[in-house]
C-alpha cells in the first residue's frame, strides 16, 4: 500500500511542477493572441487552454461585453462568438495591427501601410476615414502598430518605426508627439490623462512607461528592472485596476522560449504572476484578462 502511495504521487508532484513552471503566482482567466502560431486562446485561471481559434498573424484582440473576441488578421478584423461563429469581418490589402469596438457599435481599425484611421458599421461599410499619408504614399512594414480613438475623439496611433506616438485629432492635425524610443507598439491614454506605452526592441527599447499630461515619466518599467526576468518586445499590455500592469513579452525574432510570455508587475516593480506555457504558444503579442471587470466599448479597459 505505501509503494502505491508513492507511485501514484510522483505524478502528481509533476504534474503540479509543471504547472508552477507555467505560471509562478496567482493565475488569471484570460484571452491572448498568438502572433506566430496564428491563434488566439482563452485560458483558464489554472494555466490551461480552453478555446481557441484561427487568427493569422493575430497583433490585437478584445474581449466584448457580449462574451465575442475582436481580433486582427494580418490583413483584416474578425469578430467571433464563443461558438465561433463569424459576426464582423473587414478585409483589406493594407497590414492591420489595430482594432477596437466603440460606443456606438461601430469598429475603429487602423491600416499600417495606407496610413488610415477607419471607422466601420457592423455591415462593414467605412464611415470614417483618415489619411495620415499624402495620396499615392505607402507606409513601410514598420509604419503603424496599435492605435486607438479617444473618448474626446482624437486618436493614438503608435509609429513603431519612427519610434514616436502621434495623437491626432478628428481632421487628422497632429496635436501632441511623445517620443518613444525602441519602437512604441501599443499606447493607452488613462481615465486620469496619463499616458502609456510599450517600446519593442529598437535601440533604447524593451520597456512600458506611463506619463502624464505634461510628458513627465511617472512610470516605467525597462529590461533589466525584474530579477531573472529579459524583456524583448514589448508588445502589448493592460493597466488593471488595483494599479498592477500585465505586459506581454513577445518572444519573436529569434527568442522564442526565453521569457515569460505574461508578466503582472506591481506600480513598484514587484512581480506576482507570470505565464509562459512555451509548449503551446509561442508569441503573445496581445492579452486581456476575463477576471477584471470593465466594459471595453466604454473605454474601461486600459488595453
Amino acid at each position: 500500500m505505501k509503494t502505491h502511495i508513492k507511485y501514484l504521487f510522483l505524478p502528481l508532484l509533476a504534474v503540479g511542477l509543471a504547472q508552477a513552471e507555467i505560471q509562478p503566482g496567482q493565475g488569471h482567466h484570460f484571452v491572448c493572441a498568438d502572433y506566430t502560431l496564428g491563434k488566439i486562446f482563452i485560458v483558464s485561471p489554472g494555466g490551461k487552454v480552453e478555446w481557441d481559434y484561427p487568427a493569422p498573424h493575430c497583433d490585437e484582440l478584445w474581449a466584448l461585453p457580449n462574451g465575442n473576441l475582436l481580433f486582427t488578421t494580418g490583413h483584416g478584423v474578425k469578430e467571433v462568438t464563443r461558438d465561433k461563429k463569424v459576426v464582423f469581418t473587414y478585409e483589406s490589402k493594407s497590414e492591420i495591427y489595430a482594432c477596437q469596438r466603440l460606443a456606438n457599435g461601430n469598429t475603429f481599425i487602423g491600416e499600417c501601410n495606407a496610413g488610415r484611421l477607419l471607422e466601420v458599421t457592423p455591415a462593414g461599410k467605412v464611415v470614417k476615414e483618415i489619411r495620415l499619408l499624402p495620396d499615392g504614399v505607402t507606409g513601410p512594414h514598420l509604419y503603424m502598430r496599435n492605435a486607438r480613438r479617444l473618448d474626446n475623439g482624437n486618436y493614438l496611433v503608435a509609429h513603431y518605426g519612427d519610434q514616436v506616438v502621434k495623437e491626432y485629432d478628428p481632421q487628422g492635425k497632429v496635436v501632441r508627439s511623445i517620443p518613444a524610443m525602441g519602437g512604441p507598439h501599443s499606447v493607452v491614454r488613462l481615465k486620469n490623462g496619463n499616458t502609456i506605452v510599450a517600446c519593442g526592441d529598437l535601440k533604447g527599447g524593451s520597456r512600458v512607461f506611463e506619463i502624464d499630461q505634461h510628458d513627465t515619466v511617472v512610470w516605467e518599467v525597462k529590461d533589466g528592472d525584474l530579477p531573472c526576468i529579459s524583456f524583448k518586445v514589448m508588445a502589448g499590455f493592460q493597466r488593471l485596476p488595483n494599479g498592477n500592469t500585465v505586459i506581454t513579452d513577445w518572444l519573436g525574432h529569434n527568442h522564442f522560449g526565453e521569457a515569460p510570455h505574461l508578466i503582472e508587475v506591481t506600480p513598484n516593480k514587484k512581480v506576482v504572476w507570470t505565464f509562459a506555457d512555451h509548449k503551446t504558444m509561442k508569441t503573445i503579442a496581445s492579452v486581456q484578462l476575463l477576471d477584471v471587470p470593465g466594459d471595453a466599448t466604454k473605454g474601461e479597459v486600459a488595453h
